[in-house]
């Protein structure tokens, strides 16, 4: 059986398609990845079971992502890492503001 060059068009436009939406899922999970954590150490004032080394891989990991997005000129792959850039600059900030901050049992969260 021998497609038409139409239909063959037709049906590479629908495997492209349902793979760029993969990529705009993927890249709202990994946008918003971080944000349940920074919720986290905001409400709790703690940042003792968080890993900066952690952080700071990811942050230098979406810095790259999104040196290489602007190489290959994709948008998708540079708004994605720059917004999870972001979001890992506010944990990285909320990480050494509570990381230089006193805390115990007797200090509440309003009187840092």
């Amino acid at each position: 059986m021998h497609l038409p060059l139409d239909s063959i068009s037709f049906l590479y436009l629908k495997f492209m398609t349902f793979w760029f939406y993969i990529g705009i899922a993927a890249a709202a999970l990994t946008m918003f990845g971080f944000i349940p954590q920074i919720v986290r150490m905001y409400q709790t004032g703690s940042v003792h079971d968080i890993s900066v080394l952690t952080l700071l891989q990811f942050t230098l990991g979406m810095t790259l992502w999104a040196l290489y997005g602007f190489y290959i000129n994709d948008a998708i792959v540079i708004g994605a890492n720059l917004v999870s850039l972001t979001t890992l600059i506010v944990a990285l900030g909320l990480y050494y503001h509570y990381h230089c901050t006193p805390q115990g049992p007797g200090i509440q969260a309003e009187e840092r």
